[in-house]
C-alpha cells in the first residue's frame, strides 16, 4: 500500500470554476445596475473603472473590494486543490480522478466522553490529559462512570468539580458464580458497569455519540481531532461500526512515521473507541454478562462491519494492574507508541476510507506486492525497493509462526487476527511495508481459528 492514499478532491476544481463564473455574472449584474444607459455595451472608461476602482462611487468601491477579496480567497483555495490533485494523481493515477466520489458531511455533533473507572486514584493522570487536550467542554463533555465505590478514587473525581460529570454505579450486588468461574467475576462486573454507563450516556443524557476510555489510558495531543475528523465516516458508511484510537501492532519498530495514515480493520480494537446511538440501540438490549469486548468480536455482533484504526495509536495504557492481571502488558502493551504529532484530521479528506473506495485499492496493493518469505525478510535478502512486500500464509499454524518471527500479535478472535482486514495484517518490518496475507481470492474468516 502506498504510504498514504491521497485526497479525493478532484471534483473540487470544477466547483471552484463554477463559483468564479457565478461571481463574474454577479459582478456583471451589479455593474448593469450601477451604470445604466442606453447603450447595450458599457463604454471603455467604465471597464477601466471596474478593473481599477478609481473614481468609482462608494457603493461600487465597496462592491469591488468585496469581490477582490472573494477572488483572492477562491484563488488560494484553488491552489490548495491543485496541490491535492497532484498528490491524488501520483497515488491513484489520472484515470480515476473524474470518478464520482462521496463527499463527507462536515458537521460534527457534541460527542460525549465517558471514562470507566473503579479503584484507581491515578485516574487523575487520564482526566488531566482529557481536559488539557479537548478543544472545548461544550463539544466534548466528560463523564466519569465509577464502579465499586472506592472512596479515594471518588475524591479524585469530585475534585474536578463541574469539569466532569461524576456518574456513580451503585449496583454492587455480588455476582453468584460456580466455583470454577469465580476467577472471572471481575469481567462480569465490568460488563454490568459498561451496560449501565452507556445506558446513562444515551438514555439519560441523550447523546448521539460517545468516545469510551478507561482510567489507565494516556492520550495523544490530537486525540479529539482524530475522533472529530473520523466521525463523519460512521455516518455515511454503514459498513463501519466504530472508530478506534488503538493499533494492536503499534510498537515503534512495526509502524511507519506516518501519523496521518488510517486503516480499516475487521478486528474490534477497543482501548479508546467511538460508537453512535444507533449501534447502542442494537447492542444494548442483548449486552452480555461477561467478556463484552470478545462478545463484540463475534460475527453475530460484528455483522461483517469494520472499524477505523490509526497507524500510530492515539492511546496507550499505563495500567499494569487490573482484572486481567497485566495480560500482555510487560510483553506487549507497554511498548505501544503513542502519537506525539498533531494531525488536523478535520481538514483532511478521509473519503479514501469508505469501503467502496478503500477495498479495490487495498486488494490491488496487497496482491501486486512482491511475494517474499519470512526468511528473506529476516535475513535482508530483499530487492532494493521501497515498494510494499507480501508474506503469504495459508493456515492458522503458518500465520502464528510467521507473526511470531516478525514480531506482530499472533492471536485470533472469532477467526480475525489483530488489526486484520480481509485477512491481511499490515505492518512495517526493517523499513519495509509488509502485508501478512492469505492467498488471493480470500472470502471469509475461519471461526475455528480462535
Amino acid at each position: 500500500m502506498k504510504r498514504k492514499v491521497g485526497y479525493f478532491v478532484g471534483s473540487g476544481i470544477t466547483l471552484i470554476w463554477i463559483i468564479f463564473f457565478y461571481q463574474y455574472m454577479l459582478f456583471q449584474q451589479r455593474s448593469h445596475l450601477d451604470f445604466e444607459g442606453d447603450s447595450e455595451e458599457a463604454p471603455p472608461q467604465i471597464h477601466r473603472l471596474a478593473e481599477s476602482g478609481i473614481g468609482a462611487s462608494p457603493k461600487v468601491s465597496r462592491q469591488l473590494a468585496a469581490l477582490r477579496k472573494e477572488v483572492e480567497t477562491l484563488t488560494s483555495q484553488n491552489d490548495q486543490l491543485q496541490h491535492y490533485v497532484h498528490r491524488v494523481q501520483n497515488v491513484i493515477g489520472e484515470g480515476r480522478l473524474n470518478s464520482t466520489l462521496t463527499i463527507l458531511p462536515s458537521p460534527v455533533p457534541v460527542i460525549a466522553v465517558v471514562v470507566f473507572g473503579c479503584n484507581r486514584p491515578t485516574i487523575r493522570r487520564h482526566l488531566d490529559q482529557l481536559i488539557k487536550y479537548r478543544p472545548s467542554a461544550a463539544s466534548f463533555p466528560i463523564y466519569v462512570s465509577q464502579d465499586c465505590g472506592h472512596e479515594e478514587t471518588a475524591r479524585v473525581i469530585s475534585s474536578y468539580g463541574d469539569q466532569v460529570t461524576h456518574m456513580k454505579h451503585t449496583n454492587n450486588t455480588p455476582i453468584i458464580l460456580p466455583k470454577k468461574d469465580k476467577k472471572f467475576e471481575g469481567y462480569y462486573k465490568i460488563a454490568r458497569h459498561y451496560k449501565w454507563g452507556l445506558s446513562q450516556i444515551f438514555d439519560k443524557y441523550n447523546h448521539s455519540a460517545v468516545i469510551i476510555t478507561e482510567d489507565d489510558l494516556d492520550i495523544s495531543p490530537d486525540f479529539f481531532e482524530y475522533f472529530a475528523g473520523t466521525y463523519p465516516l460512521l455516518v455515511v458508511d454503514k459498513s463501519l461500526w466504530c472508530i478506534s484510537a488503538w493499533n494492536d501492532n503499534g510498537k515503534a519498530g512495526l509502524i511507519a512515521n506516518a501519523p496521518e495514515l488510517l486503516y480499516r480493520t475487521d478486528f474490534f480494537p477497543g482501548l479508546g473507541w467511538m460508537l453512535r446511538r444507533e449501534l447502542w440501540a442494537e447492542l444494548g438490549p442483548k449486552w452480555p454478562d461477561k467478556f463484552w469486548d470478545d462478545w463484540m468480536r463475534r460475527p453475530e455482533q460484528r455483522l461483517e462491519r469494520s472499524c477505523i484504526r490509526p497507524e500510530i495509536s492515539r492511546t496507550s495504557t499505563f495500567g499494569k494492574k487490573g482484572v486481567s492481571n497485566g495480560q500482555f502488558f510487560e510483553q506487549h502493551l507497554k511498548f505501544i507508541k503513542l502519537n506525539d504529532v498533531a494531525v488536523q484530521f478535520t481538514r483532511q479528506s478521509l473519503s479514501y476510507l469508505l469501503k467502496d473506495i478503500y477495498d479495490p485499492r487495498f486488494i490491488a496493493d496487497v496482491y501486486a506486492a512482491k511475494s517474499v518469505s519470512v526468511d528473506d525478510l529476516r535475513n535482508d535478502k530483499l530487492p532494493k525497493t521501497s515498494d510494499p512486500l507480501r508474506v503469504e500464509y495459508s493456515s492458522k499454524a503458518a500465520f502464528v509462526r510467521d507473526a511470531k518471527l516478525l514480531g506482530v500479535m499472533q492471536d485470533f478472535k472469532a477467526g480475525v487476527p489483530r488489526t486484520g482486514y480481509r485477512g491481511v495484517v499490515v505492518f512495517v518490518y526493517k523499513g519495509h511495508r509488509v502485508f501478512l496475507a492469505p492467498p488471493s481470492g480470500w472470502t471469509a474468516y475461519d471461526l475455528t481459528w480462535n
